[in-house]
């Protein structure tokens, strides 16, 4: 068996087999620092109230880091932008929310959910409100930035103006004289809210610790590929050598069979 595996052939095709081998090995190695990083615990400091400018850019995408960071920003409430957004909880007890249309000081828009009410009615009361004494000043919002939620059609049964999602691809098409200004595809929980209207819950966002288990397996598959190689390049040596003396053997006895003569 070892003259058979220290023929030129054999030995260039263990090299192959180390070579492939080496490659998986390689890459059940990537996969494993792939599982490690993702349940690595990224200490982010939610709670320092940084510029809305800092954290995300209007007409783009919000990047996870981004999402649950305090932010501040200067702007105008648009008057009559006001929407009802149902099915909403705070605490555990399920009402509406407010969501307002904000105007930065640098012309883009966001939404801003500016608070919670038990019932409908309440928070009808408080659109009202805001509508017939707007406020046109100048104003620091500061708030939890969050990602844009994605629309949902109402109940086939209910109100179809019903909104039960701040989706700010929906709020676009409810605000009055918006056209193509610059929107920012997250909103804002407001860290304030109107008289008649709670403080929205917004608690501190949870870290995600847990390890990527779908990339260990893939790790371990590519740990297995890799003996694989070396054990098909094993049995392609023994399966050579069987032949070999299978072969010697047929000749042997075919050498040592008594001839027949006329």
């Amino acid at each position: 068996m070892i003259r058979m595996m220290l023929r030129p052939r054999w030995v260039a095709a263990l090299l192959l087999a180390l070579g492939i081998a080496a490659a998986f090995a390689l890459l059940g190695h990537w996969q494993l620092d792939r599982a490690i990083e993702s349940g690595v615990v990224v200490e982010r400091s939610t709670e320092q109230v940084k510029p809305l400018t800092d954290v995300a850019q209007p007409d783009g995408g919000v990047t996870q880091i981004a999402t649950g960071q305090m932010v501040t920003t200067d702007g105008t409430w648009v008057v009559g932008d006001e929407q009802l957004i149902t099915t909403r909880f705070n605490g555990g007890s399920l009402g509406f929310w407010v969501v307002s249309h904000f105007q930065t000081d640098a012309a883009a828009s966001i939404a801003v959910a500016r608070g919670w009410a038990p019932d409908k009615s309440t928070a009808e009361a408080v659109i009202a409100q805001l509508q017939a004494a707007p406020d046109t000043s100048s104003v620091t919002l500061t708030g939890r930035f969050l990602t844009g939620e994605a629309p949902e059609l109402p109940a086939p049964e209910g109100d179809s103006m019903e909104l039960t999602k701040v989706a700010p691809s929906a709020l676009i098409n409810l605000w009055a004289d918006f056209t193509d200004q610059s929107v920012y595809s997250g909103y804002i929980v407001d860290a304030a809210a109107p008289t008649g209207l709670d403080v929205i819950d917004s608690p501190v966002p949870e870290v995600d610790q847990s390890l990527n288990w779908l990339n260990i397996f893939y790790a371990i598959e590519w740990v297995v590929f890799a003996g694989f190689a070396v054990f098909l390049w094993y049995r392609l040596v023994r399966d050579a050598l069987e032949r070999e003396q299978e072969e010697a053997a047929l000749q042997g006895v075919t050498a040592g069979a008594p001839s027949t003569g006329a």
